[in-house]
């Protein structure tokens, strides 16, 4: 009796058909270039996007999203990624932190946040990094502290997707000290528009240019217990589950990165050539093409299992941080010899190959390095020792 089947269904099929013609369609080449070139965000299409459902996926439909699974959302940012990793980035990311909300918002909560979102074209964000609160997520300093009927909010995030274009953003801070440093930490929704809040733009990143990233500085801002995020002190918690269920879309995003990567590599060595001959024909440059195609079909595979345990309300830790980390480092690795087959011009702007280089990067870093998701496995199979 076979249980396994590795084949999409027609819809999925239809679905990564539908984002690989959209993306190729809306992603120019002078758009990529010019956002890539002057940092700049592309609203647009950013909303071109999400009125195609593209962004809001996971989004259950009676708040107005596609109520379909985090495995439809790693194929639409596979195929986004892969031809434009900046574009991709603020197309899809333009929903970053709404998975807290349908895990533990409130139905208040959900209808008026997810429906911002879907109906309003509205922008969120997550905000649980720090100048000294990164991988050590339990350092966190900002302080949401309760004064009579109000809940006030003062400390600095930064590196923060989507900061200074936002609606709202979710805001990770420490509500009172427990036994332990990640007890009492508590997620606030925190509007744009209130009183005390700055954003201000981080520029001359090394890749994904297309996408907003800045430095939020929160001071005496003032909200009610209806934008308080489940129960106090439960947001270290929070943030895990969050993270579960968001490692296996960077992995998506870095085997976007790597397959893109891996086309440019394959086209250039069948047309370039030396000693009379296309260099594709060398058995280095096949062997090494070969590798790389089965660590992308790897990580595609792990990638789509991670997701499909989140799928069904049973995300597995090891797996999500598996997909993450082995995806990441193959990103990187395609990229990079992408930009070796390139000789001289993959060093030049002019080709695409130094970008795919700078923007895959990343996909070892942000939500949780490299180090971290090794951590996170060793622990998932050793216990804590």
């Amino acid at each position: 009796m076979i249980f396994l089947d590795f084949r999409l269904s027609e819809e999925q099929e239809d679905i990564k058909k539908a984002a690989r013609e959209f993306a190729e369609r809306e992603f120019t080449k002078e758009l990529v270039e010019e956002c890539d070139r002057e940092e700049k965000y592309p609203l647009d299409l950013v909303k071109k996007a999400r009125r195609l459902g593209f962004s809001t996926i996971k989004i259950p439909e009676e708040y107005g999203g596609m109520g379909l699974t985090l495995v439809e959302e790693c194929l639409v940012t596979e195929e986004f990624y892969r031809v434009s990793p900046g574009l991709g980035n603020a197309c899809l990311s333009s929903t970053f932190g709404t998975e807290l909300l349908i895990l533990f918002g409130s139905e208040e909560q959900k209808e008026r946040y997810l429906r911002w979102v879907t109906e309003k074209d509205g922008i969120s964000a997550m905000a649980s990094t720090e100048p000294e609160a990164g991988s050590d997520v339990a350092n966190v300093k900002t302080k949401i502290v309760k004064e009579g009927d109000e809940w006030v909010v003062n400390g600095v995030k930064t590196f923060i997707t989507n900061g200074s274009v936002c609606d709202f953003v979710l805001v990770l801070g420490r509500t009172f000290e427990g036994k332990k440093r990640h007890e009492g930490l508590t997620f606030a929704i925190v509007e744009r528009k209130s009183r005390g809040f700055k954003a201000t733009k981080i520029r001359n990143k090394l890749g994904l240019r297309a996408s907003d990233t800045a430095e939020i500085v929160l001071k005496d801002v003032r909200i009610g217990d209806e934008n308080i995020l489940g129960e106090p002190g439960k947001g270290f918690y929070m943030l895990m589950e969050f993270f579960n269920h968001t490692r296996p879309r960077v992995a998506a995003q870095a085997v976007g990165i790597a397959q893109g990567a891996l086309d440019l590599a394959i086209n250039y060595v069948k047309q370039r050539k030396q000693f009379d001959q296309p260099i594709a024909s060398f058995q280095h440059i096949q062997f090494k093409i070969a590798e790389i195609a089965t660590r992308i079909q790897a990580a595609r595979l792990l990638t789509l299992q991670a997701a499909w345990y989140c799928s069904t309300g049973n995300p597995r830790p090891e797996l999500s941080s598996m997909a993450k980390w082995f995806a990441g480092e193959t990103a990187v690795m395609a990229a990079d010899w992408c930009v070796q087959f390139h000789g001289g011009y993959g060093y030049i702007g002019e080709y695409p190959a130094e970008r795919y280089y700078r923007d895959a990067k990343i996909t070892e870093i942000y939500e949780g390095t490299k180090e971290i998701q090794k951590l996170i496995i060793a622990r998932q199979i050793l216990g804590r020792i």
